[in-house]
């Protein structure tokens, strides 16, 4: 059953992850609007929302001449819109398709950046140097068990004084049933280190089917992304929760500008996501 809870062991979840994402990659290069890019000022709508954010934490409130590392970039749409905004970036994933189509994307529209494969629970043994800003968006640390070993890598990668900055679908939004006609609550909010066992042949984006479709995700409640980043020593310095998404969660959302929504009688009654920025001392 999709969403069930089952006892896996990492490598054997990672590894059925990775065939899937591979296989996500031609879809997503299809459906993400590359040709956008040709646009020397186009960046992306996940940027574009997250930038306000960011940018008030961080010197000058700009990226200009920053250090990036942006962990879990996936095909780099959003790596490139950081460095269009001033940033000297590196992308950092698991998946070599997506990094291929990330370094022909960046070479194309003539955007400098580096691109590293490998886990981001492996990040700082494979990223060379330390960075101004780790940044990750949208869809991420559901695909990781241990929040303590990502949190440590970024406080690795971070030079002191450096910035971390997370915008991801919220918790208590995960928790629902994606299909049910009212707000109800069908999947665990609290994890207790099984993952939630998916098999869908669709992807978030485009129309088309992966030949993989087995996947494995983790719940993380809010206590645990925070205690984990605190436990690393990063200190919390600011954190909000959002009503829209930049995908369609359930049917019943409705589009908004740059995502989606809850109905708007029923918007006010769970958050979509969450953003926490925070500094190493």
């Amino acid at each position: 059953m999709n969403g069930s809870n089952i006892e896996i062991d990492w490598e054997a979840a990672r590894e059925a992850n990775l065939k899937n994402w591979d296989d996500r990659v031609p879809l997503h290069e299809a459906a993400y609007g590359l040709d956008a890019f040709d646009d020397p000022q186009h960046i992306s709508d996940v940027v574009s929302d997250d930038l306000p954010v960011l940018r008030r934490f961080l010197p000058g409130d700009s990226l200009a001449d920053l250090d990036l590392c942006h962990l879990q970039c996936h095909i780099g749409t959003d790596t490139i819109s950081l460095a269009r905004s001033g940033a000297h970036v590196t992308g950092v994933d698991f998946s070599a398709p997506a990094l291929r189509v990330a370094a022909a994307l960046a070479e194309r529209v003539q955007v400098d950046a580096t691109w590293v494969e490998t886990d981001v629970l492996d990040a700082r043994s494979a990223v060379t140097g330390d960075f101004d800003v780790v940044y990750t968006s949208i869809g991420t640390i559901c695909w990781l068990q241990d929040l303590d070993r990502w949190a440590a890598q970024i406080v690795a990668l971070l030079r002191p004084g450096g910035t971390f900055f997370i915008r991801d679908g919220h918790p208590a939004l995960l928790a629902l049933d994606e299909n049910a006609e009212l707000m109800t609550t069908r999947y665990s909010y609290f994890g207790d280190g099984r993952a939630q066992q998916w098999d869908d042949e669709s992807t978030y984006a485009g129309d088309g089917t992966v030949a993989h479709s087995r996947t494995y995700e983790w719940p993380h409640p809010l206590s645990e992304i925070l205690g984990a980043l605190l436990r690393a020593g990063l200190q919390i310095i600011h954190f909000d929760e959002g009503r829209t998404l930049p995908w369609r969660f359930s049917p019943r959302m409705v589009e908004v500008p740059r995502g989606y929504a809850w109905p708007h009688a029923e918007r006010d009654l769970i958050p979509c996501t969450y953003t926490i920025v925070a500094r190493k001392d």
